[in-house]
């Protein structure tokens, strides 16, 4: 509440966050049984990805399809231009 009355830029509640994050709460206890570590960490990094391309104003579904093209074919040191900050969406040839 300090923070609110010293800036009043600042929303009074958090209701965007909670929104963005209720899918996330709702499955939680579906997702204790992922099958192992490495399945849980596997849809943990899928996830990820997925809110980071809708953060970052891309459709999901055509960020992961472009992503998954053009990964077999990406060099190694060029990895970090598929994030979805630094994606330019898909290229046609």
């Amino acid at each position: 509440l300090t923070r609110y009355l010293e800036d009043g830029a600042v929303p009074i509640d958090n209701n965007w966050v909670e929104n963005q994050i209720r899918p996330w709460a709702l499955g939680r206890s579906n997702w204790l049984f992922a099958g192992s570590l490495r399945s849980g960490q596997r849809a943990a990094a899928v996830m990820s990805l997925i809110q980071s391309a809708k953060l970052n104003g891309h459709d999901p579904y055509a960020y992961l399809k472009d992503v998954l093209a053009r990964l077999p074919t990406q060099k190694n040191s060029a990895i970090a231009e598929l994030l979805p900050h630094n994606w330019s969406g898909p290229v046609n040839l």
